[in-house]
């Protein structure tokens, strides 16, 4: 094989894994994040309080992973057998997670207390494999040349996650609510991705061990914020980024049960009402990726901030008496979604290179870490305490005549008081520029 094909197939294998593996993981995401919410709903109770503590447990499990074999992989400088592994375990305790529709609703708090743990413990492989390992390596292979075709990638994977999760979940769930039926081909699927990244992936050529003393020693150092707020422009991006989540989370934790419990649609009909906008809205990754590749930041986060709040605003207005469930199509809510979906693909595609392009060349591991306390932790935990706070005070509520149990539902204010904090967002994202355009002029 000559160099040239041997530089091809080696291209070739490398972006098979990253939408393979980010793919794959991007599905498994929204599936917690989307369908066990409304798994939670339809087996267990319908009650938020359950939802938030998933959301704030899963948060943590996922940052201490991330710090943790973030670290253990930038001393060693393999991140193959922190992907393999943790997608295995990953795969394998989602489908474990599914066996808590069994415990009886009868024992109601045994079984709330099961799917918090059960989640946990999946979020914690899950980090290991897709944040620690999967997100280090896609930093680690990242070029000039490249930058904005890996951006478009990562950011268009949780939305294609989002469609083919969604689609494909709702018709594996089906009319009878068949949740584990759901969990088992996801989790196989993880599995086989898991096993095809310990046989195919190689590391990148410049990564080596980084060894700073200790692993406590260095498992530590991560947390001296001290030198992180030096970084002005990462600190303000990741203060952006952290706001704008907070409202992402408002209403995304309860999206799936706002279409279903609220408009009245069925879980396959959600699927199809979500996914067509969305895949609409990926469109805008190819004009957003060659603005990127120009160092156009400022004006995609923008742009993002503005489409995801008019998205909002749409669709918060929307009431049940406005909806005919014997027809998806309704251009309220598509035109709605689309906007959303546009705002959230390109802030994300934007700040993940951007943040990255950030990260100290001997630590990327550990500012994996940095970046998911500003992505995930900060975000969930606030979106999910506000969240629930709306919908308990705002939703729609009804007593359950077999519990007695008060039941909450989330209708359109999940969206208004999203409107709030992606608004706010901007504001760090603008206070970047002087910093950026001194970085940029360095560079050159």
């Amino acid at each position: 094989m000559s160099l040239k094909e041997k530089k091809k197939a080696s291209g070739f294998k490398m972006w098979s894994l990253i939408w393979g593996l980010g793919l794959a993981g991007q599905i498994c995401w929204n599936m917690e994040n989307q369908w066990f919410n409304t798994f939670v709903y339809t087996k267990i109770a319908k009650d938020p309080s359950i939802v938030t503590g998933m959301l704030i447990c899963s948060a943590l499990a996922t940052t201490f992973a991330t710090f943790f074999f973030g670290t253990w992989a930038d001393r060693t400088g393999k991140r193959r057998r922190f992907i393999a592994i943790g997608y295995i375990l990953w795969g394998i305790f989602t489908i474990g997670f599914g066996l808590t529709e069994f415990i009886s609703k009868d024992m109601y708090m045994l079984a709330a207390i099961s799917v918090v743990v059960a989640d946990t413990i999946m979020s914690f492989f899950g980090s290991m494999g897709n944040d620690a390992g999967f997100n280090t390596w896609t930093t680690d292979i990242l070029t000039d040349k490249n930058r904005g075709q890996i951006g478009a990638a990562l950011a268009t994977q949780p939305v294609l996650g989002t469609i083919l999760g969604t689609v494909v979940g709702g018709l594996i769930v089906g009319e009878n609510d068949n949740y584990m039926r759901l969990f088992v081909v996801m989790g196989v699927a993880v599995i086989i991705f898991g096993i095809a990244s310990m046989l195919f992936l190689t590391k990148a050529d410049d990564v080596e061990p980084y060894k700073n003393g200790s692993f406590l020693k260095q498992f530590l150092s991560v947390f001296n914020f001290k030198d992180f707020v030096k970084q002005k422009e990462l600190l303000l991006v990741s203060i952006g980024v952290m706001i704008f989540f907070i409202g992402f989370n408002v209403y995304f934790a309860y999206i799936g049960n706002y279409i279903i419990y609220y408009l009245g649609y069925t879980a396959d009909q959600m699927g199809i009402i979500e996914a067509v906008p969305l895949v609409i809205s990926m469109l805008l990754a190819i004009p957003a990726s060659m603005l990127i590749n120009r160092n156009k930041h400022h004006l995609v986060s923008v742009t993002a901030i503005i489409l995801n709040v008019i998205g909002l605003a749409i669709l918060a207005p929307i009431t049940p008496d406005m909806i005919d469930t014997a027809n998806i199509f309704n251009l309220r809510i598509w035109v709605g979604i689309f906007f959303v979906g546009a705002g959230y693909i390109t802030i994300l595609q934007t700040t993940k290179v951007w943040s990255k392009q950030l990260f100290p060349q001997t630590s990327k591991g550990q500012f994996e870490g940095i970046w998911i306390l500003f992505f995930v932790l900060f975000p969930m935990i606030g979106g999910s305490l506000v969240g629930e706070a709306v919908v308990k005070q705002t939703g729609e509520t009804f007593i359950n005549e077999l519990s007695g149990k008060a039941e909450y539902i989330p209708n359109g204010n999940i969206y208004l008081y999203g409107i709030i904090f992606v608004v706010l967002s901007a504001i760090p994202f603008l206070m970047t520029i002087k910093e950026f355009k001194k970085r940029i002029a360095e560079n050159k």
